[in-house]
């Protein structure tokens, strides 16, 4: 059995419109270990977004197998996948996707309440986490009183808020000016000491030198930069 993190084996995408087929990936093979830092660079369309879509399962694919955490998505359900989402990953997008009705705490503990934990503890531990990230100052500031690298600093303690096992970024530093976006980088390499694992969808050369590996997507395969 593989000690990876998270893997996937011979991954393939194909989008189908009447007779016109599209392969979008093609037996992609990716392994992560624990505490590796991997980005995904590529083109504009080259699928990057579609391959982070299958590795968290929000979308299936067309063949080929994702694994997390020793979990085969495939043979999960809706409702089973959902809640392993919860429990296992944490996501990140260029667009924090933040609630607007609610403050920063609450945004990073909703994941908790989701889970079942009482809404006072998970606040507990929101606080907690946004206050390593730098935002103790701003727990109850709603997303619209933030700053853009505070807002994608509150979607990555969001993301972390469960200790998800991998934690899968979608160009997090593409809508941020450069003194946020540093701030967001310096975020991901006190975190990648930590043993978290990521997978990072970039196209900031800055951000690639900082992980373990690059990866490129190509033609709709994966292949290693400077190996």
């Amino acid at each position: 059995m593989s000690d990876a993190v998270l893997e996937c084996r011979s991954l393939s995408k194909i989008y189908q419109d009447g007779e016109h087929v599209v392969t979008v990936l093609q037996s992609v093979d990716l392994n992560l270990a624990a505490g590796e830092k991997i980005a995904i660079v590529g083109a504009s369309g080259s699928g990057k977004s579609t391959l982070l879509n299958l590795l968290g399962g929000l979308d299936a694919p067309s063949a080929g197998s994702v694994n997390v955490a020793g979990e085969d998505l495939s043979r999960l359900t809706e409702r089973q996948l959902c809640h392993w989402r919860n429990q296992r990953l944490g996501f990140v997008y260029q667009f924090h996707h933040l609630l607007p009705e609610f403050d920063a705490r609450e945004n990073v503990a909703m994941p908790l309440m989701i889970a079942g934990i009482k809404r006072a503890q998970a606040l507990v531990t929101a606080g907690e986490l946004l206050t390593r990230v730098g935002l103790s100052h701003r727990l109850q500031h709603r997303p619209g009183q933030l700053s853009g690298g505070e807002r994608q600093r509150v979607a990555i303690a969001r993301a972390l808020v469960g200790s998800p096992d991998c934690v899968l970024m979608d160009e997090p530093t593409g809508n941020l000016d450069p003194h946020s976006a540093e701030q967001v980088l310096a975020l991901i390499d006190e975190l990648g000491q930590e043993r978290a694992s990521f997978i990072v969808v970039t196209h900031d050369p800055e951000i690639a030198r900082h992980m373990n590996r690059t990866l490129e997507l190509v033609d709709g395969t994966l292949r290693e930069v400077g190996a």
